[in-house]
């Protein structure tokens, strides 16, 4: 679909105009083998809300941004490796139409689209170009994924205690392993999840045993000394360092930005969207999860 674009002068000042978008807080785009194939505005269900975020697919990477000024200037840069990459169809529901799941080991959360069309062709590009990736590197597609967070919305009080009431001053939080929205005293403690970080995060108490538990049962199956190093990683989930709930929100241009139809790239004559479409959506979702 794309090997026609690799190393040409189209796909090398598109590349080029991406980063210069994302300036100094982006990091660098343009290597060997890499093609820009799709770019467009998706709205991302954040925990608060949703928002525009302008995304931009390569052969091997998806990467999104915030919005500053719509098709000159992004911020928050996100890179997300493909091959670690899982969709998930979402039903259709009266409030929210044409979305999916976006599936990582670090980071999972829904988006949507603006049409049907666009749904179905912004699931088959991904599905085409994660396909490809897995099938020349040889690797298997990654099973264990980063939860979905709750919205703030859809918890007005704790969903572990189911007594403590959110209010201005009684702040929301989020475990990091299983996504619900709990209080501070039922998230008090914290984990070291090595795919999401390489410090201890918030976990809800629910997780927080079941997690200990699967600790201590593994290290009666090893070795001393790797028994030593997952203790220590168990310690360390009551450290108070790691990330503490963060937005992902950031700054926007006032408004919501315009939905423009998407642009693929390169030659999609071997794409059949609606095949791609149909087995990228092999697992359906009612519910409506997010981050």
């Amino acid at each position: 679909m794309v090997d026609r674009l690799v190393n040409s002068e189209a796909n090398t000042r598109r590349i080029a105009l991406v980063e210069s978008c994302f300036g100094s807080s982006g990091v660098p785009l343009a290597i060997s083998g890499r093609v820009l194939v799709g770019e467009g505005v998706l709205t991302k269900m954040c925990r608060k809300r949703p928002k525009s975020r302008q995304f931009f697919l390569f052969n091997d990477i998806l990467v999104y941004g915030n919005i500053v000024i719509g098709k000159k200037k992004y911020n928050k840069q996100h890179i997300m490796p493909l091959e670690e990459v899982s969709l998930e169809n979402i039903e259709d529901c009266s409030q929210y139409r044409n979305g999916w799941l976006i599936r990582t080991t670090t980071k999972s959360f829904v988006v949507y689209a603006a049409t049907a069309t666009e749904k179905q062709e912004w699931m088959a590009h991904i599905h085409k170009c994660v396909e490809d990736l897995l099938r020349k590197s040889g690797k298997k597609p990654v099973e264990n994924h980063a939860a979905v967070w709750v919205p703030d919305a859809d918890a007005t009080v704790c969903m572990h205690c189911k007594k403590t009431q959110f209010t201005m001053i009684v702040r929301r939080h989020h475990c990091r392993n299983c996504g619900a929205v709990v209080c501070g005293p039922c998230s008090a403690k914290k984990f070291l999840l090595p795919q999401q970080s390489s410090k201890p995060v918030r976990v809800c108490s629910t997780c927080y045993e079941r997690l200990s538990k699967a600790i201590k049962v593994d290290t009666s199956k090893t070795s001393p000394n790797h028994e030593n190093s997952n203790v220590n990683a168990l310690k360390l989930s009551n450290d108070s360092s790691g990330d503490d709930d963060s937005d992902d929100e950031g700054t926007s241009a006032g408004t919501e930005q315009q939905h423009d139809q998407p642009k693929f790239y390169g030659d999609t004559t071997n794409l059949n969207v609606e095949e791609s479409f149909n087995a990228s959506t092999t697992h359906n979702s009612s519910h409506l999860p997010t981050n």
